[in-house]
């Protein structure tokens, strides 16, 4: 999951399905996060002062031949009893990362002030989600995608009864997940995945939605599955 170094050949992923490639291994040795971290109070202490920590993944090997741009998304945390996040599926025409599953976010406007300002923009301009049900805790270090965004990942709580208005265009779907499911690594899956001699590694971590009349499985993978893995990092440091 590091990053190709500045003299290594691009090597272009072919199409695959993430879903079939093998789990070589399961975190369920690792301790998940207690529920009452994951609480509102808790989670604004942590970012007001955060212990010392490393993010586990920063950068994927390249596949795009592109200059880097940046970008910011969206960890947005809903305060329900028991809290979630809120996340979309993209939809499968979109140029890059069609049909994944995303925080709200995209590319950084030269208009916009920082990060905080492109995630909260981005947002809104997706699913609608208006700025004033959104408290802004923190940033997380950025974090390089294979076709060269340097996204910088804002983290904020958002107020529960807000109303949304997906973007058809971008946004084929927009769920929730229970952040307590995603910070027990138990469902933290690692993927390996070999392409011309280049080695590829990957985390998902699926989870069975079945808050609508179908069960639907969320395949969370590659650069999400990648912010919440270091946001795990960050909220199970002592």
């Amino acid at each position: 999951m590091s990053s190709n170094s500045p003299d290594a050949p691009l090597v272009k992923l072919p199409p695959f399905d993430p879903r079939q490639i093998p789990v070589v291994s399961v975190d369920s040795h690792l301790p998940a996060v207690p529920l009452a971290s994951l609480q509102p109070a808790a989670l604004r202490q942590r970012f007001a002062a955060p212990p010392v920590w490393e993010p586990e993944l920063l950068a994927e090997k390249k596949f795009l031949d592109r200059e880097p741009m940046h970008a910011s998304v969206l960890v947005p945390i809903v305060m329900r009893e028991r809290p979630t996040v809120l996340l979309t599926e993209r939809t499968m025409h979109l140029s890059t990362h069609s049909g994944q599953i995303a925080f709200p976010g995209g590319k950084a406007d030269k208009e916009d002030a920082d990060a905080f300002a492109t995630a909260l923009r981005e947002a809104q301009e997706e699913v609608g989600l208006d700025p004033a049900f959104v408290d802004v805790l923190g940033v997380m270090p950025h974090y390089v995608t294979g076709s060269a965004f340097i996204i910088t990942p804002v983290v904020a709580l958002v107020q529960p009864d807000f109303t949304l208005t997906p973007n058809a265009f971008e946004v084929a779907d927009v769920f929730e997940v229970p952040l307590e499911f995603l910070m027990n690594p138990a469902h933290h899956r690692h993927h390996v995945f070999e392409w011309e001699g280049v080695r590829r590694e990957w985390f998902s971590m699926p989870y069975q939605d079945d808050s609508r009349e179908h069960v639907t499985e969320r395949f969370i993978w590659g650069a999400t599955a990648g912010m919440l893995r270091n946001f795990y990092r960050l909220l199970s440091a002592a």
